[in-house]
């Protein structure tokens, strides 16, 4: 599965941090569509490797929480210096 495009909370159009993505758009699987990202996470802790990135490297969407406890994701460290699921087209 791929993660294709991204939704930001409303009024972080332009954001560039993981936490104001509000969902994940999500092709390859049977239902094809947005997800929200503590859904994304919650399906990423029982089944992990499952959905990258649909930009090269395409690295792997990982769960993460947050230091409020806030569930969302993010991508594998690799060598770009930001995140590749902020590089992902904006709806």
């Amino acid at each position: 599965m791929h993660a294709t495009k991204i939704k930001m909370m409303p009024g972080c159009d332009s954001s560039s941090k993981l936490l104001e993505i509000d969902s994940i758009y999500i092709e390859g699987c049977e239902n094809p569509g947005f997800f929200k990202k503590a859904v994304l996470h919650d399906f990423l802790k029982e089944n992990p490797g499952t959905i990258q990135v649909k930009i090269w490297p395409y690295p792997n969407v990982i769960p993460a929480t947050s230091s409020a406890d806030e569930k969302y994701v993010r991508s594998s460290p690799n060598d770009y210096t930001h995140d590749n699921l902020l590089d992902l087209p904006r709806e």
